[in-house]
C-alpha cells in the first residue's frame, strides 16, 4: 500500500536533516537571541521606566527596538527578503490605521502616541519579526521559553508574597489581594493564563518526554501562581483552558470528569471559596462584577457621544467624568471589557480590526493544528487555547492594552504564522520528505 504521508511517517535522521537545513538557511543568529531576551524581559517594563531626553522609554521597549533594528540589519547583511504576506497583515493593518486615528482625536495626544507605539507599532513590529526569524520548532520553544522565563519570575514573586500574607494572617480576600511587580493581582493572571495554555497543549500532546515533563511543571507552578492571584476573570479562563484542553485529547470524557471534580474541590478551599463568594452576593460592597457593570453603563452612555471613533488613545480616564452621574466613582483608565477597551481606544475600526485578528488568531492555530507537522502541532493548538484565554479573561479585564501583554499577544501570533511557514508538508524540502514505497 502506498505511504500516507503525515508528521510521524518523519524519521528521526530526517528530522535532523530537516533542522539542519532550516539552520543552513535562517541568517538572523543574533535577532534570534534578541528576541528570546526581549521575550525574558516581557513583565521588566513594570519596573524599568526612564526617559531618553524627553522621550519615555523601558527596557522592554529598547529590547524590541533593539531586536527590530537587528533584524533590519541582518536581513540587509544576508540579501534576505522580508515577509509581509501573513495571515494577519490585513487585520494589523487596519488596526495601526486605526489608531493613528485614534491619536489624533486624543485629548492628551502625547499620550496616544507613546500609547500607540507601545501597544499597536511595536508589537506588531515584533510579531513580523519572529515571523521570519523563528524557522525551526526548537526555536519557537526557546521563544517561548522567555515568555515563560518572565512568567515564573512574575507568579513565583507574586506567590511569595500572598503566601506570606496567609502566613501573617493579614490576607483580606474582601479586597484585593497583595501583589508585587504588577499593580494589581489580576494583571498577574492576565499575562500567566495564556503561557499556561501553551504549556498544557505542550504537556498534553507533545510526544518527547523531557519537553512534556517541562512544559508540565510549568503549567502547575504557573496554575498555582493563577489560583494566589485570585483573580476571578483568570480562574474562569484557566477553567475554558482546562475543559478545551480535555476535550482535544482522546481520554476527553476522563480528563473531563477529573477536572470536574476538581473545580468542586477548588471551589470548596476556604480561601478561594471565600473569595468566589464575594461574587455571589449582589449586595456585597465588595463585589467587582457590580462596579463593573457599573463602569460598563457609564462607558456606554459615553459612547452614546463618541459612536465610531470612541475617545482616543489615553483618552477614557479623560473622557469619562462627565458621565459617571454617581455611577461609577473608580479611577480607571479602561473601561475593563474587551470590547469597551477598543471601542474607546480605536473605535469602531479598531474594535473591527481586533475582531478580525481574533478571528485569524484561532482559525490560523486550529489550521496548524491540522496541517502542521506533528512537533509544530502541540504549539498551535496552545496559541489557540490562549487565544481563547484573553477573549474570556477579556470579558472583565483589559487583555491587551499593557506593554508585556500585547508583545505576548503579538509573539504567539507569530509563532503560529511560523508554524504555517516552515512547520507544514509544504514547506518541507521535498528531499527530506520520504518517498512513496511501492503497493
Amino acid at each position: 500500500m502506498a505511504c500516507v504521508l503525515t508528521g510521524s511517517t518523519l524519521t528521526t535522521q530526517q528530522r535532523l536533516a530537516s533542522d539542519r537545513a532550516a539552520t543552513a538557511r535562517t541568517p538572523y543568529r543574533v535577532t534570534l537571541f534578541l528576541a528570546a531576551l526581549t521575550c525574558m524581559a516581557a513583565p521588566a517594563y513594570a519596573f524599568t521606566r526612564w526617559h531618553i531626553g524627553l522621550y519615555p522609554t523601558t527596557l522592554l521597549e529598547v529590547l524590541i527596538v533593539l531586536t527590530v533594528v537587528v533584524f533590519l540589519a541582518e536581513s540587509v547583511i544576508t540579501s534576505t527578503a522580508i515577509a509581509w504576506r501573513t495571515p494577519f497583515t490585513y487585520p494589523a493593518a487596519l488596526l495601526l490605521v486605526a489608531g493613528l486615528v485614534a491619536v489624533a482625536i486624543s485629548p492628551d495626544r502625547r499620550g496616544g502616541i507613546g500609547l500607540y507605539r507601545a501597544y499597536l507599532l511595536e508589537p506588531i513590529a515584533f510579531f513580523f519579526v519572529l515571523g521570519a526569524v523563528v524557522r525551526r520548532i526548537e526555536v519557537a520553544l526557546l521563544v517561548t521559553g522567555g515568555l515563560a522565563v518572565g512568567g515564573l519570575a512574575v507568579g513565583s514573586a507574586n506567590s511569595a508574597v500572598v503566601l506570606g500574607a496567609i502566613r501573617a494572617h493579614s490576607l483580606n480576600l474582601a479586597v484585593a489581594p497583595p501583589v508585587v511587580i504588577y499593580n494589581t493581582p489580576n494583571a498577574v493572571a492576565l499575562y500567566l493564563v495564556p503561557l499556561i495554555a501553551v504549556a498544557a497543549s505542550l504537556a498534553v500532546h507533545e510526544r518527547r518526554t523531557a519537553l512534556r515533563l517541562g512544559s508540565g511543571a510549568f503549567a502547575i507552578v504557573a496554575g498555582v501562581s493563577t489560583l494566589l492571584s485570585f483573580s476571578r476573570g483568570g480562574y474562569a479562563a484557566l477553567a475554558v483552558v482546562a475543559v478545551t484542553l480535555a476535550l482535544s485529547h482522546r481520554w476527553r470524557w476522563w480528563l473531563v470528569g477529573g477536572l470536574a471534580a476538581a473545580l468542586v474541590l477548588l471551589i470548596r478551599a476556604p480561601l478561594i471559596g471565600t473569595r468566589l463568594a464575594h461574587e455571589l452576593n449582589s449586595t456585597d460592597p465588595n463585589n467587582s462584577l457590580v462596579s463593573r457593570i457599573k463602569l460598563w453603563q457609564a462607558t456606554l452612555h459615553m459612547l452614546r457621544d463618541h459612536p465610531v471613533l470612541g475617545t482616543g488613545l489615553s483618552g477614557f480616564a479623560r473622557s469619562i467624568g462627565p458621565y459617571r452621574g454617581g455611577v461609577y466613582e473608580e479611577q480607571l483608565i479602561y473601561p475593563h471589557n474587551i470590547i469597551l477597551n477598543f471601542w474607546t481606544e480605536t473605535g469602531l475600526l479598531g474594535l473591527a480590526a481586533f475582531t478580525w485578528l481574533m478571528i485569524q488568531a484561532i482559525r490560523t492555530a486550529l489550521r496548524g493544528w491540522k496541517e502542521c507537522l506533528g512537533e509544530w502541532r502541540p504549539l498551535q493548538l496552545g496559541v489557540a487555547l490562549a487565544m481563547a484565554a484573553v477573549v474570556v479573561h477579556g470579558l472583565v479585564d483589559v487583555p491587551y492594552w499593557k506593554n508585556d501583554l500585547c508583545l505576548e499577544c503579538w509573539t504567539l501570533l507569530g509563532l503560529s504564522w511560523a508554524g504555517l511557514r516552515w512547520g507544514t508538508v509544504e514547506s518541507t524540502p521535498s528531499s527530506l520528505l520520504p518517498r512513496q514505497q511501492p503497493a
